[in-house]
C-alpha cells in the first residue's frame, strides 16, 4: 500500500487531486482503505482511462455506424451445428473431446464478476436458485456437470481425468463465492483443483472525465466487464497456472446460463478437429429483430455485430432455403487455446476497445453529502470478452439448440420480461422432461392414471410433470433407459444418484 506523499503525487499527475479532498475528515481505518484503493491505480492508467471515459461518451453520442455492406456470415467450412452436421461428424467430435479430457488437456472458465442485481439480490448469480424440486444452485449444478464430464471420460479411457475449474470474480462477489463453496464443500470438487482469481476494478467517471468518489474515502468502483478477463489472466498468472497442469483448450462461459455444458465434449472436439484458436457456440436467432448480436465477418474479420449497427433490411436478410442470413446469435460461451490467450494477454490486450455505459452512479457531492441521483451522471467503461475474436488465426462457429444450452438468467421474475427465475427453471425442467419421455419413462397422477405425454411446448408453457435429473446421473440426457424405461413415476421426480441408486436395485 502507498503512503499518502505517494498517493498525493500520483492523483496529481493524474488530474484526480480532488479524490483526496476529504481526507482530514478521514479516520485512520478510512485513510488506510483509500489509499490501498488508489494503490490500485498508476497514475498514467488513471489519467488514460479518465479521458477515455470522456472521449467515449462524446463519440457515443454520435450515430451508429451501419456496418451492412462490410458483414458476411461465417462461411460454411468454419460452420459447425448440433442440429444440422450428420450423426457421423456428430459422434467424431465428441469423441476427440473426450480424449482431450481423458488427457487433462480442458479447462473450463466461469466469468462470475457480476452481482445479481437485476435478479433483486444482493449476492453472486451462482448462489442463486431458480426453484427447482432439488433446490440447486447454479453453482452446485455447474459443478456437478464438471464431476459428470470427468467421469465420463475416465470411464471411457480408463483412467482419472481432471477438468481444472477457473472462476473470475470481482471485489463484490469473491469473499461471497469463496464462502458458499466453503460451505458447501467445493461440491465434492478437489479445492486444489478451483481456482478463483479476481478481475480489476475501474473508477466510474463524469463526463468532465473525473472519478468519482462514492464516499468521502471511497471511489466509486465497477468491473472492467467481462473482457477484463484477459488483464486478469495475466495479473493473477493464470496462464502460467494452466501451462504447469498442461492445459491446452480453455472453455469458457458466463454464470448465468443454467443449460450451460461444461467443457462441452461436442464443442470441444469440433473445435480442435478443425485446428481452431477460438470458438464461438451460438444459437440460431429466434426472429429478425431480436436484440442480440451476431456473429460473422466484418471486412474479413470476425466480431460480434450488436443490432443496433445494422439495419432491419439486413437483418431480415434471408438465404435461398429461407433461413437468415445472418442467424448466429452469440450466448457467450467461448472456446480458446491457451496459446491464443497468451497472445492476447501479451499483445492484444491494450488494442482492445472500451464499450461504454452511461449509469446513475451515487457520489458524495462537495459539501459531503451522498447522493442517489435521478438521472445518469457517470460513465462506466467495460471490455468485452468477444473482442479477441479479430486476432484469431482460425476462428470457428458451432450452433446449438436454444432449448437444449442457452437460458439466462437476468431478471427478477415479473411476466412481461424474459431470463427471469421462472424462464430459467422452465428451461431445465422442459429439458429433463423431453430426457425422461426419450429414455422411455411414464408419469401418472395421485389416482394412478397415465399423464398424456406433451412432446412440444410453447416458449411460455411449463411441462406437465416435474423432473429433475442430477448432472451426477446424466450429463446430457445419456444413460437414462436403465433407470427410466417402462417405468411409472409421479410428478415431481427427482433423479439423483439415490434415486438411481434404488431404481437399480429395484
Amino acid at each position: 500500500m502507498i503512503e499518502e506523499r505517494e498517493a498525493r503525487s500520483r492523483l496529481e499527475l493524474a488530474g484526480q487531486s480532488h479524490l483526496l479532498r476529504f481526507w482530514p475528515e478521514l479516520s485512520p481505518v478510512e485513510r488506510s482503505s483509500l489509499l490501498e484503493e488508489l494503490s490500485l491505480l498508476q497514475a498514467k492508467e488513471l489519467r488514460e482511462h479518465c479521458m477515455a471515459a470522456m472521449e467515449a461518451a462524446g463519440r457515443d453520442n454520435g450515430p451508429v455506424q451501419q456496418l451492412d455492406q462490410r458483414m458476411e456470415p461465417v462461411p460454411p467450412e468454419f460452420f459447425g451445428s448440433a442440429c444440422r452436421s450428420d450423426g457421423t461428424e456428430l459422434a467424431a467430435w465428441e469423441k476427440e473431446g473426450i480424449h482431450q479430457i481423458s488427457e487433462n488437456k480442458v479447462a473450463v472458465l466461469l466469468l462470475a464478476g457480476g452481482q445479481g442485481t437485476r435478479l433483486g439480490v444482493s449476492y453472486p448469480k451462482g448462489m442463486y436458485d431458480v426453484g427447482l424440486p432439488s433446490g440447486k444452485t447454479l453453482y452446485q449444478i455447474q459443478a456437478e456437470r464438471i464431476r459428470k464430464v470427468q467421469q465420463l471420460a475416465a470411464e471411457k479411457h480408463g483412467k482419472k481425468c481432471i477438468i481444472p475449474w477457473y472462476i473470475m470474480t470481482s471485489e463484490f462477489t469473491l469473499s461471497p463465492t469463496e464462502k458458499f463453496f466453503i460451505e458447501n464443500s467445493y461440491f465434492n470438487l478437489d479445492k486444489s483443483n478451483v481456482i478463483m482469481f479476481e478481475q480489476r476494478m475501474l473508477p466510474a467517471v463524469t463526463f468532465d472525465g473525473k472519478a468519482i468518489l462514492e464516499g468521502k474515502g471511497k471511489l466509486a468502483m465497477a468491473p472492467d466487464g467481462n473482457g477484463g478477463l484477459y488483464r486478469a489472466l495475466a495479473d493473477n498468472k493464470i496462464l502460467e497456472d494452466m501451462e504447469r497442469r498442461g492445459i491446452e483448450y480453455v472453455h469458457v462461459y458466463c454464470v448465468d446460463n443454467i443449460l450451460v455444458k461444461m467443457a462441452d465434449p461436442v464443442f470441444i472436439g469440433f473445435c480442435v478437429t478443425k485446428g481452431a484458436d477460438c470458438g464461438a457456440k451460438v444459437v440460431e436467432k429466434a426472429y429478425p429483430e431480436e436484440p442480440v448480436g451476431v456473429v460473422c465477418r466484418v471486412d474479413g474479420i470476425y466480431q460480434v455485430v450488436e443490432y443496433s449497427e445494422i439495419s432491419a433490411e439486413t437483418a431480415k436478410k434471408r438465404n435461398p432455403d429461407g433461413s437468415l442470413t445472418f442467424s448466429a446469435g452469440n450466448i457467450c460461451n467461448h472456446f480458446f487455446t491457451r496459446d491464443f490467450l497468451q497472445s492476447v494477454v501479451e499483445v492484444h490486450e491494450r488494442k482492445l476497445k472500451h464499450h461504454i455505459a452511461i449509469k446513475k452512479v451515487p457520489y458524495t457531492d462537495d459539501d459531503g453529502h451522498f447522493v442517489k441521483p435521478q438521472k445518469a451522471n457517470g460513465i462506466k467503461l467495460e471490455k468485452f470478452v468477444f473482442d479477441v475474436f479479430q486476432f484469431s488465426k482460425n476462428f470457428v462457429a458451432f450452433e446449438v439448440l436454444r432449448e437444449d444450452e442457452f437460458s439466462p438468467l437476468k431478471n427478477a421474475d415479473d411476466p412481461a420480461l424474459k431470463d427471469t427465475p421462472t424462464t430459467s427453471r422452465r428451461s431445465l425442467l422442459c429439458q429433463h422432461y423431453r430426457w425422461a419421455l426419450g429414455a422411455g419413462a411414464c408419469f401418472i397422477d395421485k389416482e394412478k392414471n397415465r399423464i398424456p405425454d406433451k412432446l412440444r411446448l410453447s416458449e411460455t408453457e411449463d411441462p406437465p410433470v416435474k423432473v429433475d435429473i442430477s448432472p451426477l446421473v446424466s450429463y446430457f440426457g445419456e444413460g437414462l433407459e436403465v433407470y427410466l424405461k417402462d417405468r411409472k413415476f409421479h410428478s415431481p421426480f427427482v433423479l439423483d444418484e439415490n434415486m438411481a441408486q434404488e431404481l437399480l436395485n429395484a
